[in-house]
C-alpha cells in the first residue's frame, strides 16, 4: 500500500502517546462502576487484575511487534492486509468501523450523564441529544488540528481526570485506616457472584480494557514509532489497571458498601468522602473522560478510511486533506456517521461492539502468526517471543471473546414487550460482520466496471 501521509513537521511523542492511548481504552475508572455492582469488591477487583495479564498484555504484546515493524497508516487494517491477503483486510476494517459505530455513542452519553449531574435540567428531553451532538462538532474540530494536538492535550486532560481520584484513593484510604479499620462489607443489587451479576461484570471489564490497537492508525504521526510504540503500550496497560483498581480499593478499605453502585456513582461515594467539592470534581472529570475518549478514538478510526481510499477500497475524495496533513472527508464523514447513531439505544450494547472488536483482534492476532511465517526477515524492532510463543499470545483473548459471545447468547437488542426484544444481539452481530464479504464483493466488481470503462474510453 502506497503512503498517503506527508512529512510532518510535529509528530507525537512518547508521553502524548500513552496519554492518547489511555484514552482510546480507558479514559479513568468511569464505565467501570457495573463491575462493581455485578461481582462485588473482592471479585472486581480480581477481574480487573486478571484482564489485563490475559487480554491486554497478550494485545500489547502482538501491537507491539506489528506497529513496529510496520509502521504505518491504517495501522491494524494494513498489518492483516498485509499478513492474511485483501480480503481479510476488508474485513478487519469493516469489522472495526462497524464496532466504532456502537462504542462512539457511548462516550457522549457519558459526557451528558454527568453534566446531568450539576443540573438535571441541562440535559432534560432533547436537550440530551444536542449536547451529545456538541460533543461530536467539537470533536471533529478539535481533530482538524492535527494528531500531535489531540496527543498533546490528552497529557492535560489525562491530569485533569484523575486528579480528583487521586485525592479520592488518598481520602478512601486515609478513612479506612483511621475511622474504619474493620471492612464493612455490602452487598451490590445482584449478590457478589451470582451468575449473571460475575456474567456481566465480566463483560463490562473486557469492555473497558479493549481498544488497544487503535493508537496503531496513527503510525506515521508517531515520533520514532519502532521504539514509542512498545513502551507506549505496556506504559498504558499498567496506568489503565492501576486506575481501574485503586479507586476499587480505596472504596472497600473506606469501608463504603457497594449496594447499588452502577454507572455515575463515582460522584455520591466522592461526597461521602470528601464532600460536595470531591462529588464536584469527579463529576467534572466524567464530562473530560467523555469528550476525550471521544476525540481520542476519532483521531484513530478516521485513519482507517483513508488507508482504505489509498487501496481503491473506498472513494478517493477521502484522501484529501488539509495543511495540518489531517484526513478532514474522512473526519466529517465519520463525525456524520457518528452523529445519526447517537439516539440510538446502543448503551445496553456492549456485548455486540465486543463481538466486533473481537473478531477484529482475532485476525490481528493470526496477522502476527503469519507475517513470521511469510516474512520471517522483517525487521522487527521489538520482538514478541519465539514463534511458539507468538502463536499461543492470541489464545486467552480468544477463549474470553468466545465466552462473550457465550454470555451475550440470550440478550436481545430490545427491551421485554419490543419488537426488538426478538432479536438476539449476538445474531445481529453476526449479521453484521457477514455483510462484511459482501461488500467486498460488490467493491470489487465496481472497480472492475471502472477500469473497463476507463479503458474502453481510450
Amino acid at each position: 500500500m502506497r503512503s498517503t501521509t506527508p512529512a510532518s513537521r510535529r509528530q507525537i511523542r512518547l508521553i502524548p502517546l500513552v496519554a492518547a492511548t489511555y484514552f482510546m481504552v480507558s479514559g479513568g475508572p468511569y464505565g467501570i462502576e457495573d463491575i462493581l455492582g455485578g461481582a462485588g469488591y473482592a471479585r472486581a477487583i480480581l477481574i480487573l487484575l486478571l484482564l489485563p495479564l490475559l487480554w491486554s498484555l497478550p494485545t500489547a504484546l502482538m501491537i507491539g511487534e506489528l506497529a513496529a515493524a510496520i509502521p504505518a497508516e491504517g495501522g491494524f487494517y494494513v498489518w492483516v492486509r498485509r499478513g492474511l491477503g485483501p480480503f481479510w483486510g476488508y474485513q478487519e476494517s469493516w469489522l472495526s468501523l462497524t464496532a466504532s459505530v456502537f462504542d462512539m455513542a457511548l462516550y457522549p452519553s457519558i459526557f451528558v450523564l454527568y453534566l446531568g449531574k450539576f443540573s438535571p435540567a441541562l440535559t432534560a428531553g432533547p436537550r440530551a441529544y444536542l449536547w451529545s451532538l456538541a460533543v461530536v462538532v467539537l470533536c471533529c474540530f478539535w481533530n482538524l488540528l492535527g494528531a500531535p494536538e489531540v496527543g498533546n492535550d490528552s497529557v492535560w486532560l489525562f491530569a485533569l481526570l484523575l486528579a480528583p481520584f487521586a485525592v479520592f484513593v488518598v481520602l478512601g484510604f486515609w478513612h479506612g485506616f483511621t475511622v474504619h479499620p474493620i471492612l464493612h462489607r455490602g452487598r451490590t443489587g445482584a449478590a457478589p457472584g451470582s451468575p449473571l451479576g460475575l456474567s456481566t461484570a465480566i463483560l463490562v471489564a473486557l469492555w473497558n480494557y479493549m481498544g488497544w490497537d487503535n493508537a496503531s492508525t496513527i503510525a506515521r504521526e508517531v515520533e520514532n514509532p519502532q521504539r514509542n510504540y512498545p513502551r507506549a503500550m505496556i506504559g498504558a496497560a499498567v496506568l489503565t489497571a492501576f486506575t481501574y483498581v485503586l479507586p476499587l480499593a480505596a472504596m472497600a478499605i473506606a469501608g463504603l458498601s457497594p449496594e447499588g453502585f452502577s454507572t455515575g456513582s463515582w460522584a455520591v461515594v466522592a461526597a461521602s468522602l470528601g464532600g460536595s467539592w470531591l462529588s464536584l470534581a469527579v463529576i467534572s472529570g466524567g464530562i473530560l473522560c467523555g469528550v476525550g475518549m471521544f476525540n481520542a478514538l476519532m483521531m484513530s478510526y478516521t485513519r482507517l478510511p483513508i488507508a482504505m481510499a489509498a487501496d481503491g477500497l473506498l472513494p478517493q475524495v477521502l484522501l484529501r486533506r488539509n495543511r495540518r496533513g489531517v484526513p478532514w472527508v474522512s473526519v466529517f464523514a465519520c463525525g456524520l456517521g457518528w452523529a445519526l447513531a447517537l439516539s440510538l439505544p446502543f448503551e445496553r450494547l456492549i456485548s455486540i461492539d465486543l463481538i466486533l472488536y473481537g473478531t477484529s483482534l482475532i485476525l490481528e492476532f493470526l496477522a502476527l502468526i503469519a507475517l513470521r511465517l511469510r516474512e520471517p526477515d522483517l525487521p522487527r524492532p521489538f520482538h514478541a517471543g519465539s514463534f511458539a510463543f507468538a502463536c499461543l499470545l492470541g489464545a486467552s483473548p480468544t477463549v474470553l471473546i468466545a465466552y462473550a459471545l457465550y454470555a451475550s447468547r440470550a440478550e436481545t437488542l430490545g427491551d421485554p414487550g419490543t419488537v426488538l426484544a426478538r432479536v438476539s444481539s449476538p445474531l445481529f452481530a453476526a449479521a453484521v460482520a457477514l455483510l462484511g464479504p459482501l461488500l467486498y464483493g460488490m467493491t470489487l466488481v465496481l472497480a472492475r466496471r471502472k477500469t473497463a470503462t476507463a479503458n474502453g474510453d481510450r
